[in-house]
């Protein structure tokens, strides 16, 4: 493979522009200076900035042009004075990034201040995407199949409008058509799987926290494979149903299905009757993979006939034979001839890898397609920012209908090679606790709502071990998160995604560690609280105007879109809806939020959880926050308000708020309150007209919110 490849650099402009690249070490560099030969360049450098010594041996020799400007104030007129001279003549002006210490799979390390001295130039700006794939490959992949680097010049930005905000904007976009390029994107989800189980065949594996049994994934690879072919046997089905917890049995059996060469459908157990029958007919199945005790313990789920069920611990013995073969086999034959022999596709690419369901918190759940290109580049994509190594562990307890719990604690820890231990809920934090202490977990993942339960249950030492606290699905207060550093002294990081990007789009983690020899660097930071990070790698962003769908600075808030390799091709049998948020490869989220010039993403609420109020658009989150401050009620454990939107024949909609700490007169307590809020500078338009004591506030599986549920429980049904 070629070492450098390069995209857009024969729509080079024939006319100057400034050449603004998100990184730049010295061989790029000189392939730059290749790609422009017969161009003058002027080289900007930072003033003091750190420079390897080629490089800055480079910017010195005789007949280079080169200047330096400071980054910490305004462009002075002699730099516009040159810059805009140089180009004025046809020539390109190259800035060079001076060296920081930077987290792996960053995207942007060029600094905010250094990004306004230059996007105020008054110049053409060109931004180039920089990428070095081979230093975030998968544990089962070889460096080989990469190329060096990847240029790729983006789309030139007018004078009159070059931005901090332009510029990331761009450069994401071209991010994502370069990591669009690499090998991964074309494997078969199985093959990859195959191979991680072999490779790590013996120094990882499954610990299952129900009864402390240690599997190897060695023996697993084993199991699945024999269950595969009995799989084969038992349906001509495209997919095959899966109703169990997180364990060993819901691994063997997620795997198992995937090396049949089928989709696996884990169905949500903890959702109502026609919720879980709408997804059984939607997804077109006849066998569903369960245990005994899991049948007896679920009596509410509606359970298909007997003849349907898969019983993994009445059918696993009568494969004794099968598994012993596969696994004597696996020790000698290569992960590649066991593929083959399976016929398993060599590529998997845009075909249907793993269905999911959404939780159906504001409507009838949605069949969300992932294909093998999704689902490998997610693992990819925040496998590379974690950055964890075979020595750690993952905490695997959210429910595999849950598409964290589906590809990060599930396929991530079997290809990475990380060893597994599992618990069947994550509301149980004593045992999980405990569970952390005694295997020296290293990633936790939790919603805000069962941090609580750590903060209330567990002792800090139980947690020491862990490296990543990793946050999702709802909003995490600041107050939760300066408790659970208090208690634990681990920094909750706050995360983002989506089922329909396979789900990790952003997150926070901790700020990189200098090297030894670098320790005057700068350092790119990768935690803001309030936000949820960086993006991952290969993703692209735009923000448009809500009311219109007008594009937007990404650096003003409005509805979030997404396009990369880990944004699903569309809904289940929904060709409409599928129209309405998906277009030319762009996901409209239905988030609304803002990038600031650091790429730290912050999300200001769903749109669905605003309510149009006389004409203003009203955050119900931050109501809610508002609420919590005016009670006094930030150190509670618990969800304790929520406001819901209703329909309002004068004003279009008005806010409820549900509450569990009402004493008995909503009616006053809801005056007092808009009294409290009012001395708070609160607009009379966020303040709810009416309080509805409640028990509790209705949470999904997950802990998101159930919207439905709030709603019925608003309208009194």
């Amino acid at each position: 493979m070629s070492q450098i490849i390069t995209i857009g650099f024969d729509e080079l402009p024939s006319h100057g522009a400034l050449i603004l690249p998100n990184r730049l070490e010295f061989s790029h560099l000189l392939h730059l200076e290749k790609e422009l030969s017969g161009r003058q360049i002027l080289y900007l450098a930072e003033d003091g900035g750190a420079y390897d010594g080629l490089t800055q041996t480079h910017l010195e020799k005789e007949g280079t042009d080169a200047v330096a400007f400071a980054i910490d104030e305004p462009a002075p007129e002699e730099l516009l004075q040159i810059v805009g001279d140089h180009i004025k003549a046809g020539g390109m002006a190259v800035f060079v990034p001076g060296k920081v210490t930077e987290r792996r799979a960053t995207t942007q390390t060029v600094r905010p201040q250094a990004l306004e001295v230059l996007t105020s130039l008054n110049v053409p700006v060109i931004p180039a995407f920089v990428e070095t794939p081979r230093n975030t490959v998968l544990a089962t992949e070889s460096t080989d199949d990469y190329p060096e680097a990847i240029l790729v010049l983006g789309e030139e930005i007018p004078a009159d409008k070059a931005s901090p905000a332009a510029f990331l904007e761009n450069v994401y976009i071209s991010g994502e058509a370069a990591y669009a390029t690499l090998p991964v994107l074309k494997k078969n989800l199985a093959r990859v799987l195959l191979e991680g189980l072999k490779r790590h065949a013996n120094n990882a594996g499954l610990i299952d926290g129900m009864d402390g049994s240690e599997l190897a994934y060695g023996r697993i690879l084993a199991a699945s494979l024999a269950l595969a072919g009995e799989l084969k046997k038992q349906t001509q089905k495209e997919r095959v149903a899966i109703i169990l917890p997180p364990g060993r049995a819901g691994l063997i059996a997620n795997l198992a299905v995937v090396f049949a060469n089928k989709v696996p459908v884990n169905l949500n157990f903890t959702a109502g009757a026609g919720a879980v029958e709408s997804a059984i007919r939607q997804a077109d199945v006849d066998k569903f993979i369960t245990v005994d005790k899991f049948v007896r313990k679920m009596q509410a789920f509606p359970w298909p006939p007997t003849r349907d069920l898969i019983f993994l611990e009445r059918l696993l013995p009568s494969l004794k034979g099968s598994m012993t073969r596969w696994f004597i086999a696996s020790k000698f034959l290569s992960a590649e001839f066991i593929a083959n022999r399976l016929q398993l596709p060599k590529k998997g690419g845009d075909r249907e890898a793993v269905l999911l369901f959404t939780s159906g918190s504001s409507g009838e759940p949605k069949g969300v397609a992932l294909s093998h290109r999704n689902v490998l580049a997610n693992v990819n994509q925040f496998g590379a920012r974690l950055d964890l190594h075979h020595e750690d562990s993952v905490l695997g307890c959210l429910p595999l209908f849950h598409s964290f719990g589906c590809t990060v604690t599930l396929w991530y820890p079997v290809i990475e090679g990380l060893t597994l231990v599992t618990y069947p809920s994550p509301a149980e934090t004593v045992k999980l606790a405990e569970l952390i202490e005694q295997h020296k977990v290293s990633l936790l993942v939790a919603t805000p709502t069962f941090l609580r339960g750590y903060l209330r249950r567990a002792k800090p030492e139980q947690l020491e071990s862990l490296k990543l606290v990793v946050t999702g699905a709802e909003k995490l207060p600041a107050t939760l998160r300066e408790s659970f550093a208090k208690r634990f002294g681990k920094e909750v990081l706050e995360g983002y995604g989506l089922t329909e990007t396979s789900p990790v789009t952003n997150v926070n983690l901790p700020d990189p560690t200098p090297k030894p020899d670098d320790q005057d660097l700068p350092v790119l930071p990768t935690a803001r609280a309030g936000s949820v990070g960086h993006m991952v790698q290969g993703l692209a962003i735009r923000i448009t105007d809500p009311a219109t769908d007008e594009p937007l600075p990404i650096d003003q808030p409005g509805i979030i879109w997404f396009k990369g390799a880990n944004v699903f091709g569309g809904y289940l049998n929904k060709p409409e809806t599928n129209a309405e948020i998906l277009q030319d490869g762009w996901l409209r989220t239905g988030d609304i939020g803002r990038l600031d010039h650091d790429g730290f993403l912050y999300i200001e609420g769903r749109l669905s959880r605003f309510s149009k109020i006389g004409g203003e658009m009203v955050p119900h989150e931050r109501v809610e926050e508002l609420i919590v401050q005016a009670l006094g009620l930030e150190n509670q454990d618990e969800r304790c308000v929520t406001v819901v939107g209703l329909p309002d024949e004068q004003k279009g909609e008005q806010l409820v708020l549900l509450s569990t700490v009402s004493a008995g007169n909503p009616g006053q307590e809801i005056i007092d309150l808009r009294y409290r809020l009012l001395e708070m500078k609160v607009p009379s338009l966020w303040i709810p007209k009416t309080m509805i004591p409640v028990n509790e506030i209705p949470l999904l599986a997950s802990g998101k919110l159930d919207i439905r549920g709030c709603e019925a429980k608003a309208k009194g049904e």
